[in-house]
């Protein structure tokens, strides 16, 4: 083992490496291990800042495997080699969470390639360094809720302009109905008529524009 892990806080992370590890690996909580059958490297006496890093990772933990699950495309978090998914969580938790004691994001990676190279396998340094430098591109901490349901200022505008366009046309209404009724015969919709009598009175009471396809016409021509 490279003895720069070994030295001030790449060994407390190091430490919180191998208490996340166990605590996986045999399906207890953190302070279950810290405070029962704790092994760590050399047999030395735990660093107080590995175990803030362990409990920290431990208490975010959905939030922070979210975040990895939404950068590693290629990998399932599941799939992960567990000493790479235990740091990965640990330098999250470093990047985002500790905000009364903020690291600098350059700090964080290269402590995080370090010890990926001491506890991980021969491409565990580059993989820990890239999914890290996804998270810190970000400004916000990805998420699959967030990337799911994500949407652009363009992506607004074009839809307020489909929505105008609709109905300022009855072409496009008659197209829209059209595929409704497609979709109906497909088992999507299973009331039709309903759709019309709920759509026709707002929650005021008042009748709404949205009218039976049968009122639909072509608009009259303009007199000159």
């Amino acid at each position: 083992m490279s003895l720069k892990v070994e030295r001030g806080r790449t060994r407390a992370r190091s430490q919180a490496l191998q208490i996340l590890f166990q605590a996986e690996m045999r399906h207890k909580s953190v302070d279950e291990i810290i405070y029962g059958d704790m092994l760590l490297s050399n047999d030395a006496p735990l660093e107080q800042y590995a175990a803030e890093l362990a409990v920290g990772v431990e208490r975010n933990l959905e939030r922070i495997d979210s975040a990895l699950r939404a950068v590693s495309t290629n990998w399932k978090l599941e799939r992960m080699p567990a000493p790479d998914r235990n740091l990965l969580r640990i330098s999250v938790y470093e990047l985002r969470f500790m905000v009364d004691d903020p690291i600098d994001t350059a700090i964080v990676i290269d402590e995080a390639v370090e010890v990926a190279k001491a506890f991980g396998t021969d491409s565990s340094a580059s993989f820990v360094n890239g999914i890290l430098g996804r998270i810190a591109r970000e400004q916000v901490l990805p998420s699959l809720q967030r990337s799911a349901c994500s949407i652009t200022a363009e992506d607004a505008e074009a839809a307020c302009l489909a929505a105008l366009w609709f109905e300022i046309d009855p072409a496009r209404q008659r197209m829209s109905y059209d595929s409704y009724a497609e979709y109906d015969e497909d088992g999507c919709y299973d009331d039709e008529v309903s759709f019309y009598e709920d759509a026709s009175v707002d929650a005021a009471g008042e009748a709404s524009s949205v009218v039976a396809p049968d009122a639909w016409d072509e608009p009259a021509p303009v007199e000159e």
